[in-house]
């Protein structure tokens, strides 16, 4: 995780919120549904952005602190308030913190080693264990112990890499939910939303060489602080409250992935 803070010789980026951009992943009908199961449905979105030079990793952390700061970014991107309600950001970003996360994934077989280890079954249905609690989230099943808990028998089905690809970290962050979520039994719409939400996210290329395909975004985990401290996704952290920035560097697009975690029910 590295820190930005403001510099006066960054170079200066134009951008531009597009809200004709639609996300089906999170809009369609079925989508809507196992959303408002999981409950996340009223508190993740995706919005887009275009910016208007090339894009260089080297100058990410200038980049970010420009996206924050733009007037048209800064009175569209949403974020939920403390009471639930859905406003927009609206404050002058003094420092970014930024995680690069891991994005070279272009298959789901990523997933396949979860059957037949005693945590989803060959006919895709989820081994249940007994229940107790971890972050405000109920753990009811190997699925979610494999996600969460690092004493769990199977953790290391998935390696810390494994783990920090953006893949995994958005099968991750839907099969755990919102503070109400009612968890599936079956894997498939877990995989099924995954899948669908990845390819809205992410630019693929092939290869002329090899017709393989290539990944060519660039995903960020960010959050955002103000003068008053951490002000983005949240000024609570949690690890289901999130924001990722994925850059289309030949589109000249920023997707955000927003997320934030309500007030638990289940554990006090």
């Amino acid at each position: 995780m590295s820190a930005c803070g403001d510099d006066e010789s960054r170079p200066r980026y134009t951008f531009q919120h597009l809200p004709q951009k639609n996300f089906p992943s999170l809009e369609s009908r079925e989508s809507r549904d196992r959303l408002v199961k999981w409950s996340m449905d009223a508190r993740i979105t995706a919005q887009a952005f275009s910016f208007d030079q090339n894009f260089k990793g080297y100058q990410s952390e200038d980049f970010l602190m420009a996206f924050f700061n733009h007037p048209d970014v800064n009175s569209n991107l949403k974020l939920l308030s403390a009471s639930g309600q859905w406003t927009v950001l609206n404050t002058t970003v003094n420092k970014v913190e930024v995680k690069n996360i891991l994005c070279t994934k272009v298959s789901m077989s990523f997933f396949d080693r979860l059957y037949g280890e005693g945590v989803v079954r060959e006919n895709g249905y989820i081994v249940k264990c007994l229940d107790e609690c971890f972050d405000e989230m109920l753990i009811a099943d190997e699925l979610r112990k494999v996600l969460l808990l690092e004493d769990s028998d199977h953790y290391d089905l998935f390696s810390q890499s494994d783990r920090e690809e953006f893949l995994f970290c958005l099968f991750k962050h839907l099969c755990l939910g919102g503070s109400l979520c009612q968890y599936e039994d079956n894997l498939d719409p877990y995989l099924e939303t995954t899948k669908a939400l990845y390819k809205d996210l992410v630019s693929v290329q092939k290869d002329p060489e090899t017709k393989e395909l290539n990944i060519i975004s660039t995903v960020f985990k960010v959050s955002a602080h103000d003068a008053h401290g951490l002000c983005y996704p949240s000024s609570r952290s949690h690890q289901q409250t999130f924001a990722y920035l994925i850059v289309s560097p030949f589109k000249r697009h920023v997707y955000v992935l927003y997320h934030s975690f309500g007030t638990s029910l289940f554990c006090n």
